[in-house]
């Protein structure tokens, strides 16, 4: 990634009716969000309101405050952590010389940034459409800056003149490109269950490791660093089991609380993939103080995804830096692991390995030696636990599990005693 000069940024947050633990823990956020933009956080200011202002969202005194700050440390840009509606936006930016944007447009554009495939970029170019939409009127100066700084990047950038009309056709278009986008992966996964691959999704809040993880259990090669939505694209990899058995694993977007709805909508469909799982890998970060509400958030996701059928197992990550009033909260299965540790990650797949023998039934076949095609799809598309060779039947003798509807399950029957 190319690495632009840093911008300087004053955060504002206005607290109405959240207790203080969730409402600094929102700001601690939006300072990594706005690190993961590279932006440099010169100082934040709060105000404690019983409702926020609706002309300018924090009172006429902090406008003012703000105004005396602007000139002490020069900074290029405003960050309000909620989502501004469209005239409290060109509100302040009549009071202040530096830009000033939202949280959802400082989400828009981490995405814009990094995005990779051509989903993704359309996902986030129509989010940022959706958003501007309404906001386009007297937004004329910005909209001729776009293009430089935080809140500005994207892929449709060069094309948001300030023709309405325009923009709704660009909107249209997008939708279309991405049902034919949606309907190409829809056959990938039609062939997927009909050869009746067992799936695996890692899920969980963003940063919590869930790249490192899946680099780590099948040697992929996705961005992994200590970034909020390091990951935007869902990514499928093999990754073969202690047995030989090999299956799929997806890697989605992590999961983030207040989630601006433009993207939840955008991004529905990248967790698409979360709904054809035989299994959730849920990832945890034990290291942050905030990790049951990181929990609870992607269980109400889930939930809002209707996947909570989907068996489970929780890995509590980064045990080595696990934050000292830590808690395992999961009802169900689940590990305390470290993605880097060897051992750990062993025991993962054999965790993982006892649960898709949970889904199979077991089988003892006797296979002529003429079989070798057969006997290779046992080894991969099965788990095999047992395998003898008789020289005087010249057969195999096999012992595993299979998948229940597997299309090999039945070619096995006319072979079993």
């Amino acid at each position: 990634m190319e690495h632009k000069e840093k911008e300087n940024v004053i955060l504002i947050g206005c607290q109405t009716a959240e207790d203080d633990a969730r409402y600094e823990y929102s700001l601690d956020e939006l300072v990594s969000l706005t690190k993961t933009a590279n932006g440099e956080v010169l100082m934040t200011v709060t105000q404690k309101r019983d409702r926020v202002h609706p002309s300018t969202y924090i009172g006429k005194g902090k406008v003012e405050e703000l105004k005396n700050l602007e000139e002490e440390l020069e900074p290029d840009l405003f960050i309000f952590n909620d989502e501004l509606s469209p005239s409290q936006i060109r509100n302040l930016s009549q009071h202040f010389n530096a830009r000033v944007i939202d949280r959802t447009q400082l989400i828009l554009d981490i995405f814009a940034n990094r995005a990779q495939s051509k989903e993704g970029k359309l996902q986030v170019e129509l989010a940022q459409l959706q958003y501007l939409l309404p906001r386009l009127v007297g937004q004329g100066t910005a909209l001729s800056r776009l293009g430089g700084g935080i809140g500005t990047r994207g892929p449709g950038e060069t094309k948001l003149e300030s023709d309405r009309r325009h923009i709704r056709r660009r909107i249209d278009e997008i939708k279309g490109q991405l049902d034919v986008v949606v309907k190409h992966r829809e056959r990938y996964r039609e062939r997927r269950k009909r050869n009746k691959t067992f799936q695996v999704a890692f899920v969980g809040y963003t940063n919590a490791g869930k790249s490192t993880l899946f680099n780590r259990v099948t040697e992929a090669g996705t961005f992994e660093e200590n970034l909020l939505f390091a990951t935007l694209d869902p990514m499928t990899r093999k990754s073969v089991l202690p047995s030989g058995f090999t299956m799929l694993m997806t890697d989605t977007v992590g999961f983030i609380q207040d989630l601006p709805t433009t993207l939840i909508a955008a991004f529905r469909s990248t967790l698409e993939e979360v709904k054809e799982a035989d299994l959730l890998l849920h990832i945890v970060d034990s290291s942050n103080p905030d990790s049951y509400n990181h929990e609870k958030t992607v269980h109400d996701l889930l939930s809002d995804l209707e996947v909570n059928h989907i068996p489970q197992l929780t890995l509590y990550n980064k045990k080595d830096l696990k934050h000292a009033d830590f808690m395992p909260t999961s009802s169900g299965k689940s590990m305390l692991i470290s993605a880097f540790e060897e051992r750990d990650l062993e025991a993962v797949l054999a965790q993982i390995e006892e649960n898709v023998i949970g889904e199979m039934e077991m089988y003892h076949v006797f296979l002529p030696a003429s079989e070798g095609k057969l006997l290779s799809q046992l080894k991969n598309e099965t788990i095999l636990r047992s395998l003898s060779f008789n020289e005087e039947k010249e057969q195999y003798e096999c012992k595993g599990f299979s998948l229940l509807d597997h299309p090999l399950t039945g070619q096995l029957e006319k072979y079993s005693k």
